[in-house]
């Protein structure tokens, strides 16, 4: 697994350098195509006799802030042929989804501008089910991601195991990797579980160690936040856990902690 080109999704209400630059850096590490996505649709509730021209003036206004985007992106990535804009008049969740068949990863964030939004912004948890591949949620405060110390928050699901796989290029290049698991059905399954994950990933040139956690009363996804502060990680990767839609409250627990979590950066599988 190599990345080989990377999309970063920039939300239409928020200043594009912060992340872009963010995902610049990524994929120059890994020297990779970098693909810059923003989309917006508009949302009306009013009368057939209002909505022709409101429907003209907010598409209008949506147009103008995607040329600002744009020259925003141009500032940025300058002379670099690598990068390419990409931009629709489209639900941002369905657009990103889209062009992702063009990407080996997805880089996005949290949207304070337009928070819930989903007009204006990606819905998370339909985006990880939908986009067919890993989505880097980067922290809330856009630091380098150097994936240095990287923990693999591990639960025996295909979920998980396809996250560690898609996850093979930090993987490489951290100093160390964590696989951590709790106990949840019994601790010689888990201990036997991460162990071969460590083989695993040993057996693909990772330097790894497991850490195995028992049952300590707080949820799955809280145990995850600290551990990982307690380890110094830069980087959590996590299977998503639980099925159907993130906005609908269907998602496991620990899915919905790790993306509430702005703290770390986030790589999340389905």
């Amino acid at each position: 697994m190599i990345y080989t080109t990377i999309l970063v999704q920039l939300d239409i209400d928020s200043p594009a350098t912060p992340r872009l630059i963010f995902a610049q850096e990524i994929a120059r590490k890994f020297e990779a195509d970098l693909i810059a996505v923003t989309a917006g649709e508009a949302s009306m509730l009013m009368s057939p006799a209002e909505s022709s021209l409101a429907a003209a003036t907010i598409l209008r206004q949506l147009e103008d802030r995607i040329n600002e985007l744009k020259e925003e992106f141009l500032a940025v990535v300058g002379d670099n042929e690598r990068a390419t804009w990409r931009a629709e008049l489209d639900d941002p969740t369905r657009a990103v989804a889209l062009h992702a068949r063009a990407a080996d990863l997805v880089i996005t964030g949290a949207s304070a501008a337009a928070a819930g939004n989903f007009h204006r912004t990606i819905d998370p948890g339909t985006l990880i089910l939908s986009v067919g591949r890993p989505v880097l949620f980067a922290a809330d405060d856009l630091g380098v991601l150097k994936g240095e110390n990287v923990m693999v928050a591990w639960k025996d699901c295909r979920e998980s195991r396809r996250a560690v796989v898609d996850a093979m290029p930090f993987l490489h290049n951290a100093k160390e990797v964590t696989v951590f698991n709790i106990a949840e059905k019994g601790t010689l399954a888990a201990r036997d579980g991460a162990a071969d994950v460590v083989r695993f990933l040993m057996k693909h040139g990772v330097k790894a160690r497991s850490q195995l956690m028992e049952r300590d009363g707080l949820f799955a996804g809280d145990s995850i936040i600290v551990a990982a502060d307690q380890l110094g990680a830069d980087l959590i990767v996590a299977g998503r856990y639980g099925h159907g839609r993130f906005r609908e409250g269907t998602f496991g627990g620990a899915t919905r902690s790790l993306l509430g979590s702005g703290s770390f950066h986030r790589l999340l599988s389905n």
